[in-house]
């Protein structure tokens, strides 16, 4: 049971092909697999591709939430532009995966000038389900519109379309250890160009993917550092400080699910001022996800 797409954000509308992919490859007996893409095929059609709200990553560990267990990332280069959607068929779909039957999304096509459609396959005898759109509201979910709500910091919104508090993975890097040396420990996550909101102090929950444990309360800053930070860096860093948490992170990857927003960044009048409003910022902290109810799955 195959679905393509790239799937970007795994939204309310992917949920729905995947929730119907596994469905129907249990009624078939068959495993439940998606066929997505190691970057966005924009980059190549286009010459330019949108920030991403998940990377290839963060992706695989919602498909394995969603029930998949299958999935296959093709590098979108110029060869695979070029692929018809006959060589598609028959190299990826037939030998690659012996694939009988599909779930597919309302506008999904595949293979050169996009010609690998639903009514394409079902021509050729494949067993085909189409997912139509999902709606929030009047609104077609989309990447596009979770994109803007993200990068205006409309939380809400965004979570809306994507049925799931917005969060990041990114993999934990060595910073300069300020964080350690004022008494707030933080991971320095490496996002690998994956979108966040703008620049701010939330609130949240931090966790290891994959591992099965907890998920840890958690405060994250993004922001370019203007009180110790000697040079405006060209882009935000994001550092997350788990409350309670004691271990070494370098080198894993770690979620940070934002649930809030505590304030906008600002300069402070030196490293006293700056610890002082940390320490407020974990007592708001603690106090909001004291009785936060969101859903999380896993």
């Amino acid at each position: 049971m195959v679905s393509i797409g790239v799937f970007d954000g795994v939204h309310l509308g992917h949920q729905a092909i995947l929730a119907a992919n596994v469905a129907r490859a249990r009624a078939l007996g068959a495993v439940p697999t998606v066929v997505t893409f190691v970057g966005h095929p924009k980059e190549v059609l286009l010459g330019r591709a949108p920030r991403t709200l998940t990377t290839l990553e963060h992706r695989l560990a919602l498909f394995r939430r969603a029930g998949i267990e299958h999935a296959v990332a093709l590098e979108f280069d110029e060869r695979l532009r070029s692929t018809t959607a006959e060589q598609f068929v028959a190299d990826i779909l037939v030998r690659g995966l012996d694939t009988r039957a599909l779930v597919l999304g309302f506008d999904s096509k595949f293979g050169r000038e996009r010609r690998g459609t639903p009514e394409f396959l079902a021509a050729r005898g494949f067993d085909v389900t189409v997912v139509p759109q999902v709606q929030v509201g009047p609104y077609g979910v989309s990447s596009t519109a979770i994109r803007e709500a993200i990068e205006l910091g409309d939380l809400d919104r965004a979570e809306a379309m994507l049925g799931r508090p917005v969060s990041v993975l990114g993999t934990v890097v060595h910073g300069d250890a300020l964080g350690g040396r004022i008494g707030f420990p933080t991971a320095n996550l490496d996002l690998q160009h994956e979108l966040h909101p703008p620049p701010g102090v939330y609130y949240g929950l931090a966790s290891l993917p994959g591992d099965g444990g907890p998920r840890h309360p958690a405060v994250a800053n993004i922001g370019y550092r203007p009180t110790v930070a000697g040079v405006r860096p060209e882009r935000p860093r994001i550092e997350v400080h788990l409350l309670d948490f004691a271990g070494d992170l370098y080198g894993t990857a770690l979620e940070f699910t934002f649930l809030g927003r505590l304030r906008g960044e600002q300069r402070f009048d030196g490293v006293d001022a700056l610890v002082a409003q940390i320490r407020r910022d974990v007592l708001e902290a603690r106090a909001r996800l004291a009785v936060t109810s969101s859903p999380l799955p896993r």
